[in-house]
């Protein structure tokens, strides 16, 4: 939370979360090997540009690997490590990491459970915005899926729809449910743009 001086009370942040697989990193599916974990293009310098602008960038993702037995949880954290280290090398850096690793239909039974944290269900958010004095009235969802979508739209912020990953097959109908996100953007790239774009109309009010 940041001070507004005027009124001397504390003012909640908005802030990005971003999916991972096909907004971030590259969709490679259940990555087993780290050499098949890559950033998008322009994916880091994206970032970067909303850590310039003192904007809280918060990773949420779903990931059911461990749910599914492919690889345990601890997995997940080497991933998200590699993915830090990817980003630090564009000079860019992710203020938290959220992740669900359960899945009702799962085949392991600690992960095999219907939770409040796999998107579209809104406890990550939910959780972040708490943690981090955060105003998702005022923040943004973006994200390659229709889970993206909806679970930005259940907790009031603006979503961004990217045609990467799963993007163009979510627009065609061909993949998960039809969404009505508030902007759709070909990357990353230009869904920072929009974002930064809003973000200035918004404190011209």
């Amino acid at each position: 939370m940041v001070k507004n001086s005027h009124k001397g009370e504390f003012v909640r942040r908005a802030a990005v979360f971003l999916d991972r697989d096909g907004t971030i990193n590259v969709e490679a599916g259940y990555i087993r090997d780290l050499q098949d974990l890559s950033l998008m293009p322009g994916a880091g310098q994206a970032v970067k540009r909303l850590n310039d602008a003192g904007i809280p960038v918060i990773l949420a993702t779903n990931q059911s690997g461990p749910a599914r037995g492919y690889y345990p949880e601890s997995w997940i954290h080497t991933l998200h490590d590699s993915l830090s280290a990817l980003l630090h090398q564009c000079g860019a850096h992710l203020d938290a990491v959220y992740y669900c690793p359960h899945l009702p239909d799962g085949t392991v039974p600690e992960y095999s459970l219907a939770c409040q944290c796999r998107k579209p269900e809104p406890g990550m958010l939910n959780e972040a915005a708490q943690r981090h004095g955060l105003n998702l009235a005022e923040s943004y969802m973006v994200g390659d899926k229709s889970t993206d979508v909806e679970v930005g739209q259940r907790v009031g912020s603006k979503t961004i729809l990217l045609r990467s990953g799963y993007g163009e097959r979510v627009l065609s109908g061909e993949y998960q449910w039809k969404v009505t996100p508030d902007f759709v953007a070909p990357t990353l790239v230009e869904a920072v743009d929009w974002i930064l774009a809003d973000l200035a109309l918004k404190s011209l009010d």
